[in-house]
């Protein structure tokens, strides 16, 4: 199948240009229809269905479940009931925070005892900004819609002489029973009128979090009770009842903001001043498709679903959290004003860094400057770049800082629209002063991190550490930064001093230099859970985390031969023993399900083997990428997962994000086209591509042979065609 596009310039140049934006087809064709928002919402995927638009703040979407691991979105294909709907989510996450504000349509007195409906999946369906299902204990059909930062809900209710709505402002989604009860710190409610209801509830799960909100109705509520809550709870939950005629339909809009409600009233007088669903729902469905129209691709049903589905998945954040007149609250909790109009938080970055950036920066380039200056403010109020933040907080999750890789990445690429001194700054001093989650005089001194000396993950700190040092030193050369460049430069072979010979893996070490033991290479580690020194992974997924120098990780196990016997022995040795939920989508000891993999693959042709790289990606396309609800191996987080599929769709992979190189795979669709910026196409086709031809016979860029292992992003911004040529 092919699609059609004509595409008109959207500004002059490429690359370099940070403000240009790919422009809209002029007749638009429904990319939409190929996405399935039901991918990863089953097993351990952690998707949700509901409705949002590219990058906002409003995730409107079902809840089946709020409590535990399994319901981080709030949601789980395989559940038969529904508890309401609520206005914020995590896509793809491994942690739980949101579900905030749930609501649900209810009739009768029976909601005081158990508010949650059964449904069909017959009735339930979903595309890019719409959701729908018809609650069967209250026959109500409810559908959902959004603007960026506005919910637009409808709900048609058969029997409407007792039409009500529960509005449980305790609901969010946590870790336990206890959590659930106690989450909620603060909650104030007014009604400002009989169809207007205001309100700011403060909760702390993953993130001490204000939100503040007005809630409109096209109907005035004609009553309101208060259901009693326990004495841990400080939350409300409240009935509404409205009059209402059989079949009429009962519409609320529900704006959010970090700011106060004065934010929430801007936000929804600017975005959603009427009640026009359908034509709200329009709009949503076309904001999508002017993202999902810049990559058009050929292939089966299941791969176009697939590819747009991931395309959909990382474009849902990061999220701008600011107001429409640019305010939001920051890391400090004071109310601030972007100097840019928007903020940019829920940055994953621990698992973005590696696919999911360098995707953005040629899919939605002009984005990638917001992020970074977005970045920029995070340091000036916490005194240390992102990394891992939610509704404009620090988290402290995962390891590394890796925002210094983003932030390198695009300045390696050419991006221009943020203060480069500023951002060179803010990672010198987050690579250098000791904050929550780098004990930098520890890591100097020794020149790695003592499992003795730190509580935990010793190997993969000291791994992902030496990448951002290698990410600074690489753009302080590229401005002139001699001593900065050379400074980093050296800390970024770190790496070399936790290389084990004897057994050929990243071990963990002593302060006094002795290898730590007992050592056995298979046990997972995950700091929260289990202790250990690796991160939600083992030493056999972490040996290979030097994704800046592999001809240096080459000479440290003694040349190529041993090194790709050593590779090969990682995708064939079984992982035995007790597993973590994080650690999944195994190929032997190689886990697809969790990032530190994710370059593995390709060491291969890094190494001179590439047909081994074009065996495996072909393997990891055909079992760990279904079009299903438990399509996905692993969590989404945020996009990585989905960032790895399109990247190997066209053949190639970031290995190292901030070298500015894509090294090639296999493609495994027969034509990809790339929209750039300035009217331009990187058109990628892969002749013969077939089952049995999944190996690479030759590549031709723009007509001319070429023999180099990666293809660079300059290259691929100009335009031009790429042909493999499969055997």
């Amino acid at each position: 199948m092919k699609f059609k596009s004509t595409f008109m310039t959207a500004c002059l140049g490429i690359g370099l240009c940070t403000s240009c934006t790919p422009e809209t087809p002029t007749a638009p064709q429904d990319y939409t229809q190929y996405v399935n928002t039901f991918i990863g919402a089953a097993d351990n995927g952690h998707t949700f269905p509901g409705a949002c638009l590219p990058f906002g703040l409003i995730q409107a979407s079902p809840e089946t479940n709020a409590i535990g691991w399994q319901y981080c979105s709030g949601y789980n294909y395989q559940d038969s009931l529904i508890w309401g709907f609520s206005q914020t989510h995590l896509n793809g996450t491994g942690c739980m925070d949101l579900g905030d504000l749930l609501v649900m349509p209810v009739t009768g007195q029976r909601v005081r005892d158990d508010y949650k409906s059964g449904f069909s999946k017959k009735t339930e369906s979903a595309t890019p900004g719409y959701y729908t299902v018809e609650l069967d204990k209250y026959k109500v059909k409810a559908e959902l819609t959004a603007t960026d930062h506005v919910a637009l809900h409808r709900y048609t209710y058969q029997n409407a002489d007792s039409a009500s709505l529960l509005l449980d402002l305790q609901h969010g989604l946590v870790w336990n029973p206890q959590q659930y009860k106690s989450h909620v710190k603060a909650c104030e409610i007014n009604w400002e009128d009989a169809q207007t209801l205001t309100g700011h509830v403060r909760s702390s799960v993953w993130v001490n979090q204000d939100l503040y909100f007005v809630m409109k109705f096209n109907k005035p509520v004609t009553d309101s009770i208060y259901l009693p809550m326990e004495e841990t709870e400080k939350g409300k939950r409240l009935i509404m009842s409205f009059d209402m005629k059989p079949d009429e339909q009962l519409l609320m809009k529900v704006a959010i903001s970090t700011v106060g409600v004065d934010g929430a009233h801007k936000n929804m007088e600017k975005e959603l001043a009427d009640w026009d669903f359908d034509g709200t729902r329009q709009k949503a469905k076309d904001s999508w498709n002017s993202y999902l129209s810049r990559i058009e691709v050929t292939g089966t049903p299941d791969e176009l679903e697939n590819f747009y589905t991931s395309f959909y998945h990382a474009l849902i954040q990061p999220n701008n959290i600011a107001d429409v007149d640019g305010r939001y609250r920051n890391a400090k909790d004071s109310i601030v004003k972007s100097s840019s109009g928007v903020y940019y938080s829920t940055f994953s970055i621990w698992d973005t860094y590696r696919a999911a950036h360098p995707f953005y920066t040629l899919a939605v380039p002009e984005r990638v400057d917001g992020f970074i200056n977005s970045m920029i403010e995070q340091n000036q109020a916490q005194g240390y770049l992102p990394v891992w933040t939610l509704w404009g907080k620090e988290t402290n999750t995962m390891i590394g800082n890796h925002s210094v890789s983003v932030i390198a990445e695009a300045y390696k690429k050419g991006f221009r629209g943020f203060d480069a001194e500023k951002a060179f700054d803010a990672i010198k001093q987050t690579l250098t002063v000791s904050h929550p989650k780098s004990d930098w005089e520890i890591y100097m001194k020794y020149g790695y991190y003592p499992t003795d000396k730190v509580d935990a993950e010793s190997v993969s700190r000291t791994l992902e550490s030496v990448y951002d040092d290698y990410a600074a030193a690489t753009m302080a050369g590229l401005m002139g930064k001699k001593e900065d460049a050379e400074y980093f430069g050296k800390r970024s072979e770190f790496y070399k001093n936790l290389f084990d010979k004897e057994t050929q893996f990243m071990r963990p070490r002593y302060a006094d230099g002795r290898w730590k033991t007992p050592f056995n290479p298979s046990d997972l580690a995950h700091a929260e859970s289990r202790g250990g020194d690796y991160t939600e992974g083992n030493a056999w997924q972490y040996t290979w985390h030097v994704q800046h120098d592999v001809p240096g990780l080459i000479e440290l196990f003694g040349g190529k031969e041993v090194f790709l016997n050593k590779l090969d022995s990682l995708f064939t040795i079984e992982l035995k023993g007790s597993g973590l939920a994080d650690v999944t989508g195994l190929i032997g000891q190689y886990a697809h399900g969790n990032e530190p993999s994710h370059h593995v693959t390709f060491l291969y042709a890094l190494a001179g083997k590439p047909e081994r790289t074009q065996e495996l990606i072909r393997e990891i396309f055909d079992t760990q990428y279904k079009n299903k609800p438990d399509g996905l191996c692993g969590n989404d987080d945020c996009g990585q997962m989905s960032a790895w599929y399109m990247f190997n769709a066209m053949g190639f992979y970031p290995v190292d994000p901030v070298s500015g190189h894509y090294v090639f795979g296999a493609p495994q669709m027969p034509k990809i086209v790339l929209h750039l910026p300035d009217g331009k196409t990187f058109t990628v086709i892969a002749e013969n591509l077939s089952k049995e031809h999944k190996y690479i016979d030759s590549i031709t860029l723009n007509g001319e042979p070429y023999t180099k292992n990666y293809i660079s992003h300059e290259n691929i911004v100009k335009g031009g065609t790429l042909v493999y040529k499969m055997k």
